[in-house]
């Protein structure tokens, strides 16, 4: 069968090449301009929920607009696209592996409407879930113009979804390895070569993208200087020998701490179904307003997940306030999950992991004298590592934040290690989980 698939491929590439180049270079493009406007509507609306808290009272402003987000979202979502709900990664994931999930320009139109509304309001959750399904239902979209086998619809659907990584994190090989490790489980070299093109050319796009105003906190691309490094933080590197061992006890916690949180939200999600069922609009709804009443009781810096990433991966948290971040994303993101709302996981994962690192890493500070500098970014890898049962795409992913090449090897060691201990509990990664999960439930999506 996979020669089939293989030999259908290249007999497209043979006749068609030229139409190939095109549904590849305006997948990257699809990916690239729905990831940005993403970055840019959830940015915009960020700013303006956090003008609202210094204008009224934060217990009033927090909930209502929790709740009016989760109402907009969740009726754009029941109305239009129901298939749009939820992180995005598991549905292109069970697309791959041949069930039957809607895709095409409506869900990913939705999905980036619903999300930025959703996001935007204050749900705990990232933009690269939704971006993985946008690319993902552009891909889809142009290989439906394109006419194209079932084999090569499936490998343009998966270099779509690794785009959408490749855009948001400015990781393009971080979203070429996603699309090979947890998409298409595949290494045969024209499906490589295909990936490489398109999440290259998203990269490139949304730094061009970014460069004409629509993403202005980004910094990919000068229009005086050309395309230059992005990096979110610079961090002072210094890995030692004694680190080794650290860093692979990190790993150990960070892999039962992942594996726990894996469980917990598929507890929510499972009981979030039970008590509402399909009244997806009820339950973003009210998991909007609680979500809202949660965090207005809580200090300033948690009212914006930006800048409760900068805070951990800065190292400037204590570890109180490290342990407490872990503790509130913990279980706000388990209660955003469960009630449907157009959000990704990996980016709160990176705070979870992040901030479990800065938390050892303080520790080991204060008890040995020796001050370590890589367990912040080797944790937010690990704990994606661990969840998702990707170690080398979280490696990257964990990489993009600094561009430094010396921390790639603690990274890889903890990001290795969670992923081992994670595995002895249970092989599958949370979402391969959860589409299971929803075929027990009989959940389709319309």
């Amino acid at each position: 069968m996979a020669e089939i698939s293989n030999r259908s491929i290249r007999r497209l590439l043979q006749q068609r090449w030229f139409v190939v180049i095109c549904a590849l270079a305006l997948t990257g493009l699809g990916a690239a301009l729905t990831g940005v406007l993403f970055k840019t509507g959830v940015h915009a609306l960020d700013d303006w929920r956090l003008n609202l808290l210094e204008k009224f009272p934060v217990w009033f402003i927090l909930p209502t607009l929790g709740g009016m987000g989760g109402l907009i979202s969740g009726l754009l979502i029941a109305k239009i696209a129901p298939a749009a709900s939820g992180s995005g990664v598991s549905q292109i994931i069970a697309f791959l592996r041949h069930k039957p999930v809607p895709m095409g320009l409506k869900v990913g139109l939705v999905k980036l409407f619903a999300g930025i509304v959703a996001i935007g309001s204050g749900f705990p959750l990232g933009p690269e879930g939704p971006s993985v399904q946008m690319g993902g239902s552009v891909a889809w979209q142009m290989a439906q113009w394109l006419k194209a086998p079932v084999a090569f619809r499936r490998v343009i659907v998966a270099a779509g979804g690794g785009a959408g990584i490749a855009a948001i994190f400015s990781a393009p090989i971080g979203g070429f390895i996603y699309a090979i490790e947890e998409l298409l489980n595949s290494a045969k070299p024209i499906v490589l070569l295909l990936v490489v093109v398109t999440t290259f050319w998203a990269d490139t796009w949304a730094d061009v993208l970014q460069s004409i105003g629509l993403d202005p906190k980004a910094g990919g691309f000068d229009n005086v200087l050309g395309f230059q490094l992005q990096r979110e933080y610079s961090p002072s590197v210094d890995f030692l020998p004694i680190d080794l061992g650290y860093l692979i006890i990190l790993g150990i916690i960070i892999g039962v701490l992942a594996e726990i949180y894996c469980r917990y939200l598929l507890i929510m999600k499972k009981q979030g179904h039970i008590w509402f069922g399909n009244k997806l609009v009820l339950r973003m709804v009210l998991s909007g307003i609680v979500l809202g009443g949660i965090f207005s009781f809580l200090p300033e810096d948690f009212h914006h997940l930006g800048g409760l990433q900068n805070l951990i991966a800065e190292g400037e948290a204590t570890i109180s306030m490290a342990l407490g971040t872990f503790i509130v994303l913990f279980i706000s993101t388990g209660i955003a999950a469960a009630s449907g709302a157009p959000g990704g996981l990996f980016y709160p994962m990176l705070i979870l992991g992040g901030s479990i690192g800065l938390a050892c890493g303080n520790s080991i500070e204060l008890f040995t004298g020796h001050i370590p500098s890589t367990y912040v970014f080797a944790g937010m890898g690990g704990f994606i590592s661990a969840c998702s049962r990707t170690p080398i795409t979280a490696m990257f992913l964990a990489f993009a934040l600094t561009k430094d090449l010396l921390i790639l090897k603690p990274i890889l060691i903890t990001c290795i290690t969670s992923f081992v201990i994670a595995r002895i509990f249970n092989e599958s990664s949370i979402y391969e989980r959860q589409i299971r999960m929803e075929l027990d439930q009989k959940i389709e999506y319309k």
